[in-house]
């Protein structure tokens, strides 16, 4: 949800400005300030000072002269909305000394139209077809810090992390293609600081679901064409369940058989799983697929997903006994919804994994990689959460720290938990396990319990185990010794 503009700004959009400037300087220098800036803009300024840009010098970066853009527009989604876009936002950014400008989902600009006069002013700050507007190459700014969010955005003067922008004010937001929900760009209406509206956020937030409506409506066109052209190979099934589908997974037509709104397809088709695990073949068509439902296919068939994280080394993930290899951030991402077996939100999971630095988009992107991976059947949305039976080692070890005795705790912990990662919710779960079992450890008499945790990375080159080790071992025994003279090694 969009912040609502501050009264202040426009009973004086001057003085108001002065007053950013003030908390700019402030929060920059790390001394307090008049007032804290607002929550979008702290965020989107801490992921821009992250990100090296250059509050005082930076300027945006050209990435495309006119031939190549051309070629971009072409291809580009939003080009068949444009009309829509110029019918609503130019004569209004005309009339209000502002330019109407639309970006592709990296922030870079492939249209721009306005008052000859504004386009002549935004040259001077390279606010200019081809120049690229997201926050990581020139910082806090309408267009790049609604695609960051998925939210409308304005943003006025000071509120943009670089200086040369602080007489311009922007109100900008997302739109997202209607069949994937992929973000496609954003569109913005830019000006001077004194021509600000209240109307100006409401009025680029409804031409946004306008564009996103037209491209519903092309949509369909094209669904019902792609349902006439196929519907022989459905009806060539002669009653058996199947379906057909566009390139994107959705179902047109469904005979004998409920399935979800969409099928998580392949390219090139194939064997796919159903969320409640019947089985389907899917065959490319010219357009679309035909999925062929499988005959005694169980409904009630859930994947067993198997995660073996706690580890010196690298750890396992297997689908139905099926080795599956996995990326570090998709490992993280398994750990954190099988500790959250009643399922995250993007917003949740992007804290989670990044910190206050976390953006949902890039979570949706990972999760999207991770259920073409192991299936929509194991990682299911909304909230994201595993439909899978989860065998899950550093579970295992959360609940033999609850019920089980001390050797039933050494047998579940053999390292730590994805000692590669920097994940904040990781590393404090990774932290937390790892201090409890070290402590049952200590506290164990029996000298077994203690060597297990002594043979994980964790304990190696603890002292204070070395030295419990020490006292519980007997003389006799041949791992005093080895205890003994790797101590002796570490000294």
């Amino acid at each position: 949800m969009a912040e609502a503009p501050e009264p202040e700004l426009l009973r004086d959009p001057e003085s108001y400005a002065r007053l950013l400037e003030h908390v700019r300087a402030a929060v920059l220098s790390g001394v307090p300030g008049p007032r804290p800036p607002r929550s979008v803009v702290s965020a989107s300024w801490d992921r821009s000072l992250a990100a090296h840009v250059d509050p005082d010098e930076g300027e945006a970066p050209f990435v495309y002269d006119a031939d190549d853009l051309a070629a971009l527009r072409e291809a580009h989604p939003l080009a068949p909305v444009l009309p829509v876009l110029r019918q609503m936002l130019v004569s209004i950014a005309d009339d209000a000394e502002h330019v109407m400008i639309v970006t592709d989902a990296e922030g870079l600009i492939l249209w721009r139209e306005g008052a000859a006069n504004q386009l002549v002013r935004a040259d001077h700050v390279g606010l200019s077809e081809g120049t690229r507007w997201s926050e990581s190459a020139i910082g806090t700014n309408a267009m790049g810090t609604t695609l960051a969010t998925g939210e409308p955005v304005q943003i006025y003067s000071a509120e943009h992390l670089v200086r040369r922008y602080h007489t311009w004010t922007c109100a900008a937001a997302p739109v997202r293609d209607p069949e994937t929900g992929v973000l496609l760009g954003s569109i913005d209406v830019s000006g001077p600081l004194r021509t600000v509206h209240p109307a100006m956020l409401s009025l680029v937030t409804a031409t946004a679901q306008l564009a996103e409506g037209q491209l519903r409506a092309q949509l369909a066109v094209r669904d019902e064409r792609l349902r006439r052209v196929n519907m022989p190979h459905l009806e060539a099934l002669r009653g058996r369940p199947g379906a057909l589908l566009s390139a994107g997974g959705r179902v047109l037509a469904a005979q004998a058989c409920l399935l979800p709104a969409t099928v998580d397809v392949r390219r090139g088709g194939g064997t796919v799983a159903l969320p409640d695990g019947r089985l389907a073949t899917v065959e490319p068509l010219t357009e679309g697929y035909l999925l062929r439902l499988r005959s005694g296919g169980s409904g009630g068939h859930r994947p067993r997903l198997r995660l073996e994280y706690l580890a010196d080394g690298a750890g396992l993930t297997t689908v139905d006994g099926r080795d599956v290899p996995f990326t570090l951030r998709h490992a993280e991402i398994l750990t954190l919804l099988a500790l959250h077996p009643n399922g995250l939100s993007a917003e949740r999971l992007a804290l989670q994994l990044y910190g206050e630095t976390g953006n949902p988009v890039t979570v949706r992107a990972e999760i999207h990689r991770l259920r073409s991976q192991l299936g929509a059947s194991v990682v299911q949305t909304r909230p994201y959460r595993l439909a899978a039976e989860v065998d899950a080692d550093f579970v295992r070890a959360r609940s033999a720290l609850r019920a089980g005795s001390p050797s039933d705790v050494l047998r579940a912990f053999r390292g730590p938990l994805l000692p590669e990662s920097e994940a904040p919710a990781i590393r404090e779960e990774r932290e937390t396990l790892t201090a409890q079992v070290r402590q049952v450890a200590l506290n164990s008499t029996d000298p077994a319990v203690l060597w297990s945790f002594w043979e994980t990375a964790c304990g190696a080159d603890d002292f204070e185990v070395l030295d419990t080790l020490l006292k519980l071992l007997p003389a006799a025994d041949p791992r005093r010794a080895a205890v003994s003279a790797h101590r002796a090694r570490l000294l």
